[in-house]
């Protein structure tokens, strides 16, 4: 990449004799001057984004810690990969402390914006989007921070993900909160991480809404201790694009909230209507695997108290038609794979309808299925803070830089 000479004196308003905001409007050369601009900055300063489409053919990364990169709202300020001739990330940030907010990022050959290894990140007010609507060949991961402690996501918007709209993985410490994800593969997705908060989030028109992982073969493994808790989980129901061989290609159409293969785990407060196969899903993961430190079963799952609509009326499983007729036109809106012990693998509050495919061990073929209804035991009550403290507080105050 070629970078045009760059005047500090004009890029930079000092606002402190520490900090300064260096500015990058719209405009020519604009892939140059925002790059320059990630690469100058130090710790302590803004890059300031102006409003407009700012058209980019390659991938933007900033390295260095502690800089808040700031556009002027998630709808005036665009950075436009459409054009983009890699396929890499659109923004990769790898720098500890580190604030995104309002700006959007559209239609990226690969991840919209991947942080890694940035520990205490926040990503306020962002937009990540391909406008072209449900394709295999959009980008896996919108909004997608990976092996950090302390991340924050508030107030984001993911659309079009061919694997998760939001996505954080192998990371601990995490709160996802007052988010949309709209019509990707996963809407929010937590993997291999723990110690997560999913708390009021709008998810809907997805493939399956909020899955809760555990993967093996990966460099963090055992995920767990994930409060999903007062979220919106409506009307996924987006047949399922995402490419050929990956885990989430299996993930069935109109999928509300998935928990597979993870450890304590509480749903709570949440409205879950208009999934079409399942309201809720807990399954243990259903591939052979060799990693001797991977547990595949979920355990210990709270289904607490949730508002549950209509789920379930269009299963895409194997004779769902017949199951629904069985079931008297819905299926209850919990399903477990029958593997494991009823409260030591999953219980559910009082009135809750659940049932079981009482498959026989684990990666069996599904055929092997008895379907029948169960009832599972009461939950433990738990404070909120055994359950999951999320971010750290102090990322709240970086909210209003």
């Amino acid at each position: 990449m070629k970078f045009l000479p760059v005047s500090l004196l004009a890029m930079l308003a000092v606002t402190s004799a520490h900090a300064r905001t260096i500015e990058v409007a719209a405009g020519p050369d604009a892939q140059a001057r925002l790059q320059e601009a990630l690469i100058v900055a130090q710790p302590g300063d803004v890059v300031a984004i102006g409003p407009g489409r700012f058209v980019l053919t390659d991938g933007l990364s900033l390295a260095v810690a502690n800089v808040v990169v700031r556009g002027a709202g998630m709808d005036a300020t665009v950075l436009d990969f459409t054009g983009q001739l890699g396929a890499g990330e659109g923004l990769l940030v790898t720098g500890d402390d580190v604030t995104l907010r309002d700006f959007a990022v559209e239609n990226t050959k690969g991840d919209a914006i991947k942080s890694k290894g940035a520990d205490r990140i926040v990503y306020h007010r962002v937009r990540a989007e391909w406008t072209g609507g449900p394709k295999e060949t959009n980008g896996a991961y919108g909004i997608y921070p990976v092996e950090s402690t302390g991340v924050l996501i508030d107030g984001v918007i993911a659309k079009g993900a061919s694997d998760a709209g939001i996505y954080v993985g192998q990371s601990k410490d995490i709160t996802v909160r007052n988010s949309i994800a709209d019509g990707n593969v996963a809407g929010i997705e937590i993997e291999n991480s723990r110690n997560a908060i999913v708390r009021g989030n709008f998810v809907t028109r997805n493939t399956g809404g909020i899955l809760v992982f555990d993967l093996p073969n990966l460099p963090v493994m055992g995920g767990g201790d994930v409060l999903v808790e007062d979220n919106l989980v409506v009307a996924n129901d987006t047949p399922n694009f995402a490419p050929k061989g990956n885990i989430v290609a299996s993930v069935r159409r109109g999928t509300g909230v998935m928990v597979m293969a993870n450890d304590g785990v509480t749903l709570r407060g949440n409205t879950i209507d208009g999934n079409p196969t399942s309201g809720v899903m807990v399954v243990t993961y259903p591939r052979p695997f060799e990693d001797k430190t991977y547990n595949p079963a979920p355990r210990r799952v709270v289904v607490a108290e949730n508002r549950f609509g209509r789920n379930g009326y269009d299963p895409q499983i194997d004779g769902g038609a017949a199951l629904v007729q069985a079931f008297g036109g819905e299926l209850p809106p919990v399903l477990w794979d029958g593997l494991g012990v009823p409260g030591e693998t999953l219980s559910a509050a009082a009135g809750t309808r659940a049932w079981s495919l009482n498959l026989p061990a684990q990666a069996a073929d599904p055929a092997l299925a008895k379907p029948a209804p169960v009832t599972l035991p009461p939950p433990v009550s738990q404070p909120r803070e055994a359950i999951a403290t999320g971010a750290p507080a102090s990322l709240d105050t970086r909210l209003a830089r």
